[in-house]
This record gives structure tokens, C-alpha cells and sequence, in this order.
């Protein structure tokens, strides 16, 4: 199962206490595949990793696996600062069904590119039957993969993608040219979405498909359809909703996005906090202007 495509980054639902609320993360998994979602992403950013203890990072990659039931490839959330645990975690993943396997960047501890190289190499290899996808994204590790980084660990059997958040549109243009058109990239930015496609990605992993899977999946079923006045259409539609959802630090906004079309409650782990009251009515409007909340 390839991923290409809209890809909802799943948001973890809390219930009141704190505790993960399984059945609005069911719901809401029905409601992205239903919608037209090409795949799914567990325990990313989206979905609050850092605060799930590693038994709830399982618990939640297993759970949306069997909820997808096939329907759509999961590509599970795997990365750490800490190979060890990293390495863990993908085995985890194969073994409970991951078609793919999404491996941040460390972050703190700012390893060499050497160290980076090393660190990818021995995860991929801890469960070489599972696709590998890089995930850069400097704003949140601090370090950013180099393009020749990336070349050398595409030559590696399993690691067949990059997941790439820097908004920086010469950069796939520059991996399409060094690792081919078979290196899957997918943008990690929303708004880049359809010009990502036009540099050569295959998708996008994203914070907005949560909210408005079908306009997202429909961006890129146009793609292929190749009627760019459409996608240029949607992705007109899209861009305040984008931009909204990332006014504060994310899931913050998706979380509070969601509650107001009574998807899951607008509960997060600390250190995260809902967001303030003028984002909320930002959000507000732009939802009842796309006609999701009354």
C-alpha cells in the first residue's frame, strides 16, 4: 500500500481526566477514511507523541491500525531522540501492521550528520521488511537534513521517503533530482500542499485533513485528474483554514477546531494549553464560513 495522497497526522483525543478517549479516536478515524483520506499518520505531532507515555504510544498505534482495518495504510509515528527506543518502537509497529514507519528527526540532543546517518540507518535496519520514511521538520528538532543526507539514506534498502516540513519548495525539486522520482516526498506544511505536488510530492501529511478530509482528499484527486483550476479552486478554500490552524502552536488549534464540530473535547496534556479566546473566534469564523459549524 503506497502513501500518496491526503494523509491525516491523527489527533489523540483526552477525555476530561486525561485519559486517552478511544472511542471519539474510532469515530474520528471513520470519519477521515469515509471522507476520501488516502492514509493515515499515528503518534505524530498531531497526535501529542511527546506527552503519550511509550505503552500509550503502542496502545494508540495498534488501535488506529485495527480501526483502519485496511482500509487506508497507517504509517506509524517512530522517532525519538533516543535510537534505542526508536528502534523499539518500529518493531512495534511492523509487528502490529504499520504499512510504513515516520522517523523525526532527534531532537536536543543535536546530533552530527554522522551521528544522523547512524541513528536512521541501524532504526531502518531493525525492521528492514518495514518502509521508512525521514521526517524533516528544523522547526521542531532544530536540525535540518541536508539533501545529501537524505541521497545517502535513500540508499539504504527500507528507507524509501521523507516527510518534509520546511516549507522550503526548492528543496524537493533538489531530492527528485538526487534520489529520483521513486523517493516518495510528502510535505509536512499544509499551505504547501498543491505547490509541493507541482515540485514533485506525492502528497501531504497534514493538520488540516483532520478538519476538512474531503476538500483535502479532493485537492489531490484533481491533481491527478490534472485539472489544476480546481486544485487552485480548493486550495483557495483551504488556505484560511491552514493559516488558522496554525495561529498557535499545533495540535492547539486543530484540537479546539474539532471540539466546535463536536469531533472530540478540546482537551490537551500538559504543556499544552487550549488556545486563547481571540484565536477561537478566528477559528470560528472560518469554520462557519466552510459551512462545518453553525
Amino acid at each position: 500500500m503506497t502513501f500518496k495522497g491526503s494523509i491525516p497526522a491523527v489527533i489523540t483525543p483526552f477525555s476530561k481526566n486525561l485519559d486517552i478517549d478511544f472511542d471519539s479516536l474510532g469515530n474520528h478515524i471513520d470519519f477521515l477514511i469515509e471522507n476520501g483520506s488516502h492514509g493515515l499518520v499515528s503518534c505524530g505531532t498531531t497526535g501529542e507523541s511527546p506527552t503519550l507515555s511509550h505503552d500509550e504510544h503502542m496502545l494508540v498505534t495498534e488501535f488506529i491500525i485495527k480501526r483502519a482495518n485496511s482500509r487506508v495504510p497507517v504509517m506509524a509515528g517512530c522517532g525519538s531522540n533516543s535510537t534505542k527506543e526508536s528502534v523499539e518502537l518500529s518493531k512495534h509497529a511492523f509487528h502490529s501492521g504499520a504499512k510504513g514507519n515516520l522517523l523525526v528527526t532527534p531532537y536536543y540532543n543535536k546530533p552530527t550528520e554522522n551521528g544522523l546517518y547512524e541513528h536512521f540507518k541501524i532504526i531502518a535496519e531493525s525492521s528492514p521488511s518495514l518502509p521508512v520514511f525521514l521526517y524533516n521538520i528544523p522547526g521542531r528538532s532544530m536540525l535540518k537534513l541536508s539533501s545529501n543526507l537524505i541521497k545517502k539514506l535513500s540508499e539504504v534498502k527500507n528507507i524509501i521517503g521523507v516527510k518534509d516540513a520546511t516549507a522550503d519548495l526548492v528543496t524537493p525539486l533538489d531530492i527528485l533530482n538526487l534520489c529520483g522520482d521513486k523517493f516518495i516526498q510528502l510535505s509536512g506544511e499544509d499551505a504547501t500542499f498543491l505547490a509541493f505536488l507541482i515540485s514533485g510530492g506525492s502528497g501531504c501529511i497534514s493538520v488540516t485533513a483532520n478538519v476538512a478530509p474531503k476538500l483535502c482528499a479532493e485537492l489531490y484527486n484533481n491533481w491527478i485528474k490534472q485539472d489544476i483550476k480546481k486544485c487552485m479552486e480548493i486550495n483557495s478554500i483551504l488556505y484560511p483554514l491552514n493559516k488558522a490552524l496554525f495561529i498557535e502552536t499545533s495540535p492547539c488549534p486543530v484540537k479546539y477546531a474539532l471540539s466546535k464540530m463536536q469531533r472530540c473535547s478540546n482537551n490537551l496534556r500538559l504543556p499544552l494549553v487550549s488556545v486563547k479566546n481571540e484565536t477561537k473566534k478566528e477559528i470560528d469564523i472560518i469554520l462557519k464560513n466552510m459551512k462545518m459549524i453553525s
